[in-house]
């Protein structure tokens, strides 16, 4: 079982972890923000684009960000959810068995909801 010092440092961990996916949410959104005048990020005068590779790439872009953006999202929500097991005090064990998820993992990943051997046997 975690000790109650344990506990606290993992709760630091994962607020720590809260605020950096919400500051990438923030910036994405002022990123998409920006492009409501989307020749200020091009440089172009025109909105007409000079080349066909032009657009492939500010198409790649968007959807990098798009992507950033999801795993932001995703990466809060886990850790909503660690904190919110930690409030119920069913932090630290596993959602499947229920039996206590190894501190070295919790370290590692302290979102971590199952253990290690649990997620290779649903694998097979």
């Amino acid at each position: 079982m975690l000790t109650e010092e344990k506990k606290a440092s993992l709760k630091k961990q994962l607020l720590k972890m809260k605020e950096e996916a919400e500051n990438d949410l923030e910036q994405y959104r002022d990123d998409r923000a920006k492009e409501d005048y989307p020749n200020d990020k091009t440089g172009e005068i025109s909105s007409v684009a000079d080349h066909p590779g032009n657009q492939g790439t500010d198409q790649f872009e968007r959807e990098k960000e798009m992507t950033l953006y999801e795993q932001a999202r995703e990466k809060l929500m886990e850790v909503n959810d660690a904190l919110r097991r930690m409030e119920k005090g069913t932090y630290g064990l596993s959602e499947k068995s229920g039996e206590p998820i190894p501190e070295e993992r919790l370290e590692a990943m302290p979102t971590a909801r199952f253990n290690v051997g649990e997620l290779e046997n649903n694998k097979k």
